[in-house]
């Protein structure tokens, strides 16, 4: 097992290089604007330790309003906290076989490594660490939680750029090595197409110890394309055959299997206590694509923040 992530593994550094540098220029703009109030308000939230009250202002959190100042003075006042809480992300992808191919703009490993992009330069922004377990079959690659933009995207890299070491898939290794090795509370993002089994106990484990969002990347080809005759090939097994697109019996037993595939699996999720983050692989290439869903997810968060 390799525990330290090194030089990519992948020949063609120029490539991903470069990749990492079109992904960075995407990011910046998202990061610094739409996304950076939902970060900022679904994790590090409004702090731990009490400072002082201060007059109201347009854009101020109702739930931060001193009701008891308020009353007494006659104008809102609001609460202020010290943040003194330094969070840790840890990213855990799937190197597997079907996270680099499909019928999408890009591939589910691709689409991973933007997610990963967005969610950790926030991070890097606001002082927390960043860090990344990968693998296929076991851990490939751990890069220790650190601070910085550069460190952001390093892990941006080596989620392009690692080779898995076994064939196959398997979840469960990664989520107990970020369950031990990251002896600190966490937020962890499960970044995998989610094809495999044996991963729930895992998962329920490592939910205990860290706050766990399992991002499902939904490849473009769940919904089976109307072509004539589509010569598939499976990823993982090598296996290769014909099939019928335009056939109503092959279609209705595809949309049967993906139902039944989407069913098990989100009821998985919920049995483990875990959020789920769904990222469709776009059809064409672009940002919003991507920015749509994970500021459906802040909202979500901050919903359920308030309900509470």
């Amino acid at each position: 097992m390799r525990v330290e992530a090194g030089a990519p593994a992948d020949p063609r550094l120029d490539e991903i290089l470069a990749e990492v540098r079109r992904i960075d220029v995407q990011a910046r703009r998202l990061v610094t604007g739409v996304m950076a109030g939902g970060y900022l308000s679904v994790f590090r939230g409004a702090g731990i330790e009490f400072a002082s009250v201060r007059e109201y202002e347009e854009g101020d959190d109702p739930r931060a309003v001193d009701w008891n100042v308020t009353a007494r003075v006659g104008r809102p006042f609001v609460k202020t906290y010290v943040d003194e809480r330094e969070l840790t992300m840890m990213f855990v992808l799937d190197l597997s076989a079907s996270m680099r191919a499909g019928l999408g703009a890009y591939t589910a490993r691709q689409l991973a490594a933007r997610v990963c992009a967005f969610l950790g330069l926030s991070a890097a922004r606001h002082g927390d660490r960043v860090g990344l377990v990968a693998g296929a079959h076991g851990v490939d690659g751990f890069v220790a939680p650190r601070k910085g933009r550069a460190h952001a995207l390093r892990i941006v890299r080596d989620c392009l750029a690692l080779a898995p070491g076994g064939a196959g898939t398997d979840l469960g290794p990664l989520l107990r090595f970020t369950t031990s090795a990251v002896r600190k509370h966490a937020i962890v993002f499960v970044l995998s197409d989610f094809l495999d089994s044996g991963w729930e106990q895992p998962l329920r484990i490592c939910a205990r110890r860290h706050d766990v969002v399992a991002v499902r990347i939904m490849p473009a080809e769940l919904e089976l394309p109307r072509a004539a005759l589509l010569r598939v090939r499976d990823p993982e097994s090598g296996a290769v055959r014909l099939v019928d697109s335009t056939s109503a019996r092959v279609r209705a037993a595809y949309a049967a299997r993906v139902a039944a595939w989407d069913t098990a699996t989100t009821r998985a999720l919920r049995k483990a206590g875990v959020d789920r983050l769904d990222i469709p692989v776009p059809r064409v290439r672009g940002g919003a694509d991507l920015a749509r869903p994970i500021l459906g997810f802040f909202r979500m968060r901050e919903l359920r923040g308030a309900k509470r």
